[in-house]
């Protein structure tokens, strides 16, 4: 027999070897010895003093527990069908694990390098400023989603099986415990081998992965798809392509809209950066002083705030985390923020932002059409570069001096590793974005007493929340008018996060497969 119960345990019992079964044995009125326990979800419960860990479970009564060996079924598709996918994130992984299951042949073209080769890269731009427009934070194996904190979240709960993605990257290398923990999260220094096994699992099938291959032209006759240019001199004839390039491939937008291809503009959101020391975040959500207990994770915290009829919010917090340079080209400054597995860094950072309604809040930017939107992005994101230093050196503020609108004497110490600029971000930031952001830091003070503090920076800028385009399709997930072309994932205006670019992913290849 087997009942399902939700059991809570104290900070103290949860210290306890065995306390989650003694109390589910009370609970139940039964033995210890007569069943075995399957944990479904477990999350914390921190609003009050008296902090709780919840968890659901299924009790299996006088019968043994189901094994948590996870298999999945990829096919030999060395002679099948072939499916072209541009773009290796988690929407292009994804969309080549499920041509595997569906017994066709994915050939993946990823502009930039492996996880190996790229961590060069990525050292460069930390150390000497140096940006490699195709390998770099966004550009690479595993797309952005690869130096990241791998936050599993998402309310993309109707458009596919998350429980199927979070089951597949336990198969390809990450714990088990992101199948049961209400906020789930992998770890930047732990994506890159989850990443590796991912692609050889679709070597091994018979798939193929072509690192350094971007695509720099369409062949469109009688608007159908017939074939890819790549590096600017290779054709490669294509049947169906899923195109799956992530947010930042402005060149691919930019191709598309020359060639009259069908695209719209996306309202976004756009901001900066806030870093606190994790203590203070910590201090706030678990109500102590000094260090947490040590069996609570990094505290995380979750803003909004309307102000002037927009949406003020937190936005990829990451807690014991570091903030990067994700710049994708010379000449721009663009932060974003990631965490190790444990979390334990010594501060916590997290994007605070604006909604951008692109019909009516950038009438400047109206002459550029559906790219409006990607435009005012690059206008920023050249402000932080000039205003800070013109290097990757990003500007910054203490959060009272922003708020107040006045220039940091001094800023606070930072995990930027390529440093920091004091800067009047107050005066520099578009009033569409300053004067919210202003209330709205004002305003999470008020709900979270000690978060509006001068020990806090904000670092400029967060741009890169989401695509500011759209690349249509239809309900068969293809183009409206070009055939052959399955917009996907982030870059296509479909997702916003590793899980639902996954999901996306699946649907495109499965979409793909039935049109062949």
């Amino acid at each position: 027999m087997v009942k399902n119960v939700q059991i809570r345990l104290t900070l103290e019992e949860e210290a306890l070897s065995g306390s989650l079964k003694k109390r589910t044995a009370k609970y139940l009125g039964i033995s210890e010895n007569s069943f075995q326990l399957k944990v479904i979800r477990k999350s914390i419960d921190a609003r009050k003093p008296l902090i709780v860990f919840n968890y659901k479970l299924a009790v299996y009564i006088d019968e043994p527990a189901p094994s948590n060996a996870l298999s999945f079924e990829y096919k030999n598709v060395s002679n099948a069908k072939s499916i072209h996918i541009v773009g290796f994130g988690p929407a292009g992984m994804w969309a080549a694990l499920r041509c595997l299951e569906l017994g066709y042949k994915p050939i993946v073209l990823e502009r930039g390098k492996d996880v190996k080769e790229r961590r060069r890269d990525l050292k460069a731009i930390n150390q000497d400023h140096l940006v490699n427009g195709e390998s770099n934070y966004c550009f690479g194996e595993g797309g952005a989603g690869t130096y990241s904190d791998g936050k599993l979240y998402t309310r993309s709960l109707k458009r596919g099986d998350v429980r199927r993605i979070f089951e597949s990257l336990v198969f390809h290398g990450a714990t088990d415990q992101i199948l049961v923990d209400a906020h789930p999260h992998i770890g930047t220094n732990k994506l890159p081998k989850i990443v590796q096994n991912i692609r050889e699992t679709i070597l091994q099938c018979g798939g193929e992965v072509h690192f350094n291959t971007k695509v720099t032209d369409f062949s469109i006759q009688n608007n159908t798809l017939k074939a890819i240019i790549l590096n600017e001199k290779n054709e490669m004839v294509v049947d169906r392509l899923i195109l799956a390039t992530g947010h930042s491939a402005r060149d691919i937008f930019e191709l598309l809209h020359k060639k009259d291809v069908a695209l719209t503009a996306k309202s976004f959101a756009m901001g900066v950066r806030v870093e606190h020391p994790q203590h203070i975040i910590d201090s706030i959500q678990y109500h102590c002083s000094g260090e947490r207990n040590e069996l609570l994770p990094a505290a995380s915290y979750s803003l909004v705030e309307q102000v002037k009829e927009r949406g003020v919010y937190s936005f990829c917090m990451c807690p014991g985390g570091f903030i990067v340079p994700a710049a994708t080209a010379p000449g721009e400054v663009v932060v974003n923020g990631m965490s190790p597995s444990k979390r334990n860094n010594l501060y916590a950072n997290s994007g605070i932002v604006v909604e951008i309604d692109v019909n009516k809040d950038i009438p400047k930017y109206e002459k550029f059409g559906a790219l409006k939107g990607l435009e005012y992005q690059k206008d920023l994101e050249r402000l932080a570069f000039t205003s800070g230093g013109r290097t990757q050196t990003a500007p910054a503020q203490r959060l009272t001096d922003f708020v107040d609108g006045n220039l940091s004497a001094d800023l606070n110490s930072t995990s930027y590793q390529p440093g920091l600029n004091s800067a009047p971000l107050h005066s520099l930031l578009p009033k569409l974005l300053g004067s919210r952001l202003r209330q709205g830091f004002k305003a999470f003070g008020d709900k979270m007493h000690g978060y509006y503090t001068s020990e806090a920076n904000i670092v400029g800028v967060e741009s890169r929340t989401s695509s500011p385009v759209t690349i249509p399709r239809d309900e068969q997930l293809e183009h409206p008018v070009i055939k052959g072309l399955y917009p996907c994932g982030e870059g296509g205006g479909y997702a916003g996060g590793i899980v639902s670019a996954a999901m996306d992913g699946e649907r495109c290849a499965e979409a793909a497969m039935n049109r062949l």
